[in-house]
């Protein structure tokens, strides 16, 4: 792929629950402050971006693979939802080119990167791009997760796709930062900030030695495994950390009442660490 000018911001954002874009009422509502900092990403960006590079914690296999469908389907992987959610359409078109580019910089580090010409978007691509890209007009490459949930191994998969950022690509993470469905609810209020005031001075730490360090020994963090019982909706995190590199972050996205009282965040990585507004708790600890 050729070349840009300037460099792309990667990020680490929430997809939100099931297929909530398409859905109303009360349950609808929960993602009102997610819905508005999607649909102020794009303004966050240099360029309008050749492609997204998804990494989504709905997709995992024994070894990373990427897709590599010209035209992606539909994965409706959630239950319980009305009928006409499993009907619905984000026609965006993938690119098997960059998909191809995906193997190559893995391939260069050493890191083995198989191909699914059948995979389409799961809910944790098409509910996360509906709210940023409605028109579906960007192409969208899938990416998935390594069943062994190694930081590591994420981080540096990471790492070897940065150069994608200077190729017009935008890399996002996509999952959650609280993830517990059996405490999806008030009782969640006290992990689930303790978890999120943890990932705030992990990410915003100045090293990124550091940084990585905790990355890597996140079960150490306070109520870890209370706020991920199972880590695929964490993980992706790993990935947006290696593609950041030295670039600093910053919180895009808070809130600590979602569902009643539970603490989530979002990140963008990059040299522009301009708040946008949607940092609730941030901006409550400023004054």
């Amino acid at each position: 792929m050729p070349a840009m000018t300037t460099r792309q911001p990667v990020f680490f954002l929430s997809h939100g629950g099931g297929p909530w874009p398409w859905l109303d009422g009360e349950f609808r509502r929960d993602f009102d402050w997610l819905e508005a900092s999607l649909k102020a990403l794009p303004a966050q960006l240099p360029a309008r971006p050749r492609a997204v590079l998804a990494v989504s914690g709905h997709w995992e296999e024994p070894g990373f693979t990427v897709s590599s469908a010209s035209q992606p389907g539909m994965v409706y992987d959630y239950f319980g939802f009305p009928e006409h959610t499993y009907h619905i359409s984000y026609p965006a078109p993938g690119s098997p080119e960059l998909a191809a580019r995906v193997v190559d910089l893995g391939q260069a580090a050493g890191i083995a990167i198989g191909t699914d010409p059948a995979r389409g978007f799961d809910h944790g691509t098409f509910s996360m791009m509906q709210p940023i890209y409605p028109d579906a007009q960007v192409p969208v490459v899938s990416l998935s997760l390594r069943q062994s949930y190694d930081p590591a191994a994420h981080i540096a998969l990471g790492r070897a796709l940065a150069p994608l950022r200077d190729e017009g690509v935008v890399i996002i993470g996509s999952g959650l930062s609280y993830h517990n469905l059996r405490m999806f609810n008030p009782q969640a209020a006290g992990p689930s900030a303790a978890f999120d005031g943890w990932l705030r001075h992990t990410l915003t730490d100045p090293d990124p030695a550091r940084r990585i360090a905790a990355l890597n020994a996140w079960e150490r963090a306070p109520a870890a495994r209370i706020a991920h019982p199972r880590e695929d909706h964490l993980i992706p995190l790993m990935v947006a950390v290696g593609a950041a590199g030295d670039d600093p972050a910053a919180c895009i996205y808070s809130q600590d009442d979602l569902r009643g009282g539970i603490t989530v965040s979002a990140w963008r990585f990059g040299q522009d660490t301009t708040p946008t507004g949607f940092d609730r708790l941030g901006m409550a600890l400023a004054t």
